[in-house]
Order: C-alpha cells, then sequence, then structure tokens
C-alpha cells in the first residue's frame, strides 16, 4: 500500500479498514481517515487510533508507531492507559504547578487556602510563575527573596521561603523534578528568626494616628478608617471583620454572632459597645444594601467583601510606601512622629489596652478570640458574656473621644 493508494481511498470516502502492517490498520469512518493499531494484551483483544493521521503521519511514520505499541504490549504495558496517563493536565509552568497544587492539596488541607494564594500572586508568580518547572534554580529562588527584602518585609521574605519549599516539594512528589531548588534555603538565606511583633499603640499615638487618618480621608478612606477602629475597640482578626455579614448582627441585644468560619473554628458573640454600634450604623449607610459589612469596592472582584491587602495597602501609603501605580505618597504618619506599625498591630494593641485596663486575663483572651490552652480548655466552658461587655465598654470609654468624636470633623 502506497501513498496514492490511499489517496484514492480517501476520495472516494468508503468506510473501510485496511490492514497495513502486522497490526497496523488504516481506516475510514465518517469519512476521515485514521491509523489504528490492533494488539492482545491479557488475553483480550483491543485496538487504539494513533494520535496523527494521514497524511500527517506517513506510513513509514505510523509503522515505527505500531511498531513502539507492539514492544509495549509485550512488556506489559497497555498502550490506552500509557496514552491516558499522558494525555493528563501536563504541568509546564509554575503557574501550572501552583494550580495543581492548589487544587490537589492546599485547598483540601488548609482551613484559609487563600493565605498562601496571596503569598504566590504577589511575591512569587511576577519572578518564577512563567518559568519552566524544570528551568527554575536555586539563584532564582534567592532573586524572589531578595525582591522581597528590598521592600524591607522580613517576616514576608521568610514566608515566602517556606512557600516556596512547599510548591516545589510537590512538583518534587510528582517526579517532575529531581531536586527542589528551595530546599537548601533556610531562614537565614532570607531574613533571619523573626521574633513576635510586640509593637503596639500608646493612647496618646493612637489620638495622632486617628486625627492624622482622618485629616488625610484622601488616601485612607471613611470605610478603612471604620474598619480600623472596629479592629481596635472589638481586638477581632481582620479576616473576621472584613468577611462580616450583615445578618450576623443583632443591633438590638448589642451583639455579633460570628459564625463558626474563624481561626478557632468555634462560634463566639461578640458584645458591641455604643461607640461600635454607631460605626456599624455608619457602615450600614455606606454598604448601600449589600450583605456585606465592607462589600468588594469593584464589580470585578471575585469574593463580596474588600480584599485582604485592602486596608494594608491605604496605611502602607500613610507611611509613604509605593503603591502599585508607582506613585508616591508623603509618609504623613512618620512625619507625625509614629512609629511605623501594622494592621494587625491594632489586636494587640486592643489587648495590652485591656491589661492596661485592670481586665481579668482569662476574660481578655477571651475578648480576642483566643482559644484556651490545655487543662483550661476541657474545665472552663464559661464564654464570660457579661464579663467581655463589661471590659470593651470600658475599653471604649477609654478610645471613643480618639477614634470616633464628634462627626463635625468630617463634614
Amino acid at each position: 500500500m502506497n501513498n496514492k493508494q490511499l489517496d484514492a481511498l480517501i476520495r472516494a470516502g468508503n468506510p473501510i479498514m485496511i490492514a497495513i502492517d502486522s497490526g497496523l490498520y488504516f481506516r475510514i469512518a465518517r469519512g476521515k481517515p485514521s491509523w489504528v493499531v490492533k494488539y492482545t494484551i491479557n488475553g483480550k483483544r483491543s485496538q487504539v487510533a494513533l494520535a496523527n493521521a494521514y497524511p500527517i503521519h506517513s506510513i513509514t511514520q505510523a509503522k515505527q508507531d505500531a511498531l513502539q505499541i507492539r514492544a509495549d504490549v509485550n512488556l506489559g504495558i497497555d498502550p490506552k492507559a500509557k496514552r491516558k496517563r499522558h494525555q493528563q493536565t501536563q504541568l509546564h509552568t509554575v503557574n501550572d504547578l501552583f494550580n495543581d497544587w492548589c487544587i490537589n492539596d492546599i485547598d483540601k488541607r488548609l482551613k484559609h487556602p487563600d493565605v498562601p494564594k496571596r503569598f504566590y500572586k504577589n511575591e512569587m508568580k511576577k519572578t518564577i510563575g512563567n518559568c519552566a518547572i524544570k528551568d527554575v534554580t536555586p539563584t532564582d529562588i534567592r532573586e524572589m527573596v531578595n525582591t522581597v527584602l528590598k521592600t524591607n518585609r522580613p517576616s514576608t521574605a521568610n514566608k515566602t521561603l517556606m512557600y516556596a519549599k512547599q510548591l516545589f516539594k510537590h512538583a518534587v512528589k510528582l517526579n517532575l523534578i529531581r531536586y527542589n531548588p528551595a530546599q537548601a534555603f533556610t531562614e537565614n538565606d532570607a531574613a533571619g528568626h523573626q521574633e513576635g511583633r510586640k509593637r503596639h499603640l500608646s493612647l496618646s499615638e493612637i489620638e495622632i494616628v486617628f486625627l492624622t487618618l482622618r485629616k488625610h480621608n484622601d488616601i485612607f478612606t471613611r470605610d478603612n478608617y471604620l474598619a480600623c477602629s472596629l479592629l481596635l475597640l472589638l481586638g477581632t482578626r481582620k479576616g473576621e471583620l472584613i468577611s462580616a455579614q450583615w445578618h450576623q448582627f443583632d443591633i438590638k441585644n448589642r451583639l455579633w454572632h460570628m459564625s463558626i468560619d474563624n481561626k478557632t473554628n468555634t462560634p463566639i458573640s461578640i458584645p458591641l459597645s455604643d461607640t461600635a454600634i454607631a460605626i456599624l450604623k455608619e457602615l450600614h449607610i455606606r454598604a448601600c444594601g449589600s450583605e456585606y459589612v465592607f462589600p468588594a469596592r469593584r464589580l470585578s472582584k471575585k469574593q463580596p467583601f474588600i480584599s485582604h491587602d485592602t486596608i494594608n495597602h491605604a496605611l502602607s501609603k500613610m507611611f509613604g510606601n509605593t503603591n502599585k501605580k508607582r506613585r508616591v505618597t508623603p509618609n504623613y504618619l512618620g512625619e507625625a512622629g509614629i512609629e511605623h506599625f501594622t494592621i494587625h498591630d491594632l489586636r494587640r494593641t486592643c489587648r495590652s489596652l485591656l491589661a492596661k485596663l485592670g481586665i481579668q486575663f482569662s476574660v481578655a483572651e477571651r475578648c480576642l478570640n483566643h482559644k484556651p490552652k490545655g487543662i483550661e480548655a476541657v474545665y472552663n466552658q464559661h464564654d464570660y458574656l457579661d464579663e467581655r461587655r463589661e471590659a470593651l465598654d470600658l475599653l471604649a470609654n477609654t478610645l471613643s473621644h480618639l477614634i470616633y468624636p464628634s462627626t463635625a470633623e468630617f463634614k
């Protein structure tokens, strides 16, 4: 059988199956030609079509492929199973690898998979995302970590390295690479061991900070300001606050019924002071009918509430850091004499103020929804609601005139 004969059969268009070589057949079905290899494995007859048809695949190439299939069958390898495995999702770039890691690992294992996703998007993707997995070298890892270090974010540099190690460990597990290019690096190659942050704001600093934020509401919006006020008054985690929904709030009984979807996996009712109620009422108007307290500000957002980085970026600009558009704002807070702090430092400030006000340790810890440890967690099931209400009311009395003064300032 030669090319002219095959061309004639194709022009005729009749359904046909003709033997070309040992196990190799030329088939025309529904007017389309293809190569088919028939074989027997484990006592069962079967057949498989070659990936490319004639004339893209010549007679010679088809014979070579058929020969390879027969060799595989002799070794007990089913060509259909081999092809299916080959046709599974192919991972070529680091972006492909990360997506596979998300689907098959972190989305199943982690309660908050958005954290590593955020680190990858912000710190890793722009440096190595489009690189072939096998081409990433330790030098690339070092450059990526150093890029983060240059922005004066030591903790972020350490975490970026940690997630790089985990990501490429996933590649080793899938036999995509033989060694992990990030494995040999330690914290000393990033920012070194980081002690737990101790930064908290004094009352005098709180007064200056919130006054400065109010003066520059073109940079630090009113919604961001109110979010920071609630974080200081309630001591909640930022993620818990920005994802809160209005149905969770019982304004009449002055309670926020936080769902089980929090870091401790335990629902908790948070007492609301008069100041917190006033802030929530203002936010309710600003939400414009949204079911979320802090609705997303862009329609294209994947989540219905504001990004986890929104308030962080706003505060960063108040310290004069460059934003994504490369515009630099003055260091308003620094010029006001305020040492750098982060949004999470407001939670530490809340806890420190509760201690300063003489609030009992167990009550203060419960105010922050810290999970009890050891035998305390087993035997003490009291939720301290009344005690927490008294504590947070006392805290609000201390802070209200500093963070939520007369609305005349905002007109």
